[in-house]
């Protein structure tokens, strides 16, 4: 088989259909950039929920008659709760904060808005217990336990918070992965649809080919190759598209101090790969079958 007869009916197939073509490799190259960023959504959310989960907490405020007048957790019903919470199974550590520490906090969270911290006092924020456990898991576990207790005025399962932000953001993977799925789906169709035409304006010499002996492997290869060619095209312009997205904007979002930093090594390596792999794969199965199917040369 001479390799220089396919690749120049490949060029000459690609060129032939170019508005196809075209058509067929950007389609390509959408979807495979949003299956790459499911990909990279997919391992942001593993590093968030390590780094996250690690220090997650549960928050036993207490009573206003507590928060006021024992500032060290000293006194009897406070500490009973201090040394309880510290003998639970579980329980890694067990931290005071008093009204004042808990002012300071609040006043460096919101220090860009200085109107909101003018309008409260220490006296608005209650003093608490924060439990640090080993599993986070049981935080169920504290929050049942210690809800209603005698100088307890509420208990605050981080977790749940926590669940709820990695809620919004496996929804918009799934977003990402199912619109990936129907630019996918319009891919294949257009790389079927490419390779009927292509066949169909080449039928003469095809068929001149298979009279002079050609194997029906031999004609139908170049197509195939088309199809290859354009969807490893389509896979170069995604990753090009995730780079330029996460240059552009991912990496004023995704600094590392909240959110985790996605690296360029992420998006090059194993996202890359795969986008090259999935598009050779799905190109090269669509052009067989619908060879198989439409194509009788």
């Amino acid at each position: 088989m001479r390799a220089s007869f396919v690749f120049s009916e490949v060029l000459t197939g690609l060129r032939r259909n170019v508005t196809m073509t075209i058509a067929m490799i950007l389609t390509t190259a959408v979807s495979l950039a949003m299956l790459g960023g499911g990909l990279l959504a997919v391992r942001t959310l593993d590093k968030m929920k390590a780094n996250f989960m690690a220090d997650v907490e549960v928050s036993v405020y207490l009573t206003d008659d507590i928060s006021a007048n024992d500032k060290a957790c000293t006194q009897g019903l406070c500490q009973s709760l201090r040394q309880k919470l510290q003998g639970s199974a579980g329980v890694e550590s067990v931290v005071f904060e008093n009204r004042d520490q808990a002012y300071d906090r609040f006043k460096k969270i919101f220090e860009s808005q200085p109107e909101l911290v003018a309008l409260t006092g220490p006296e608005s924020l209650p003093a608490s217990l924060h439990v640090k456990l080993k599993d986070p898991d049981r935080s169920e576990v504290i929050v049942k336990e210690y809800t209603g207790q005698p100088g307890v005025r509420k208990v605050d399962d981080q977790k749940k918070f926590l669940d709820r932000v990695f809620n919004a953001f496996n929804g918009a993977r799934n977003l990402a992965f199912l619109a990936a799925l129907i630019m996918a789906i319009a891919a294949l169709l257009l790389i079927a649809n490419t390779i009927q035409v292509s066949a169909f304006t080449r039928r003469t010499e095809v068929g001149i080919m298979r009279l002079v002996g050609a194997t029906r492997w031999y004609t139908q290869l170049p197509f195939l190759l088309e199809a290859v060619v354009a969807g490893v095209v389509g896979a170069v312009l995604g990753v090009v598209f995730l780079v330029a997205v996460k240059a552009t904007f991912l990496d004023s979002i995704f600094t590392g101090e909240v959110l985790p930093k996605i690296t360029m090594l992420e998006v090059l390596f194993p996202v890359a790969p795969i986008l090259l792999a999935v598009s050779v794969v799905i190109s090269a199965i669509t052009g067989y079958v619908t060879l198989r199917l439409y194509v009788r040369h």
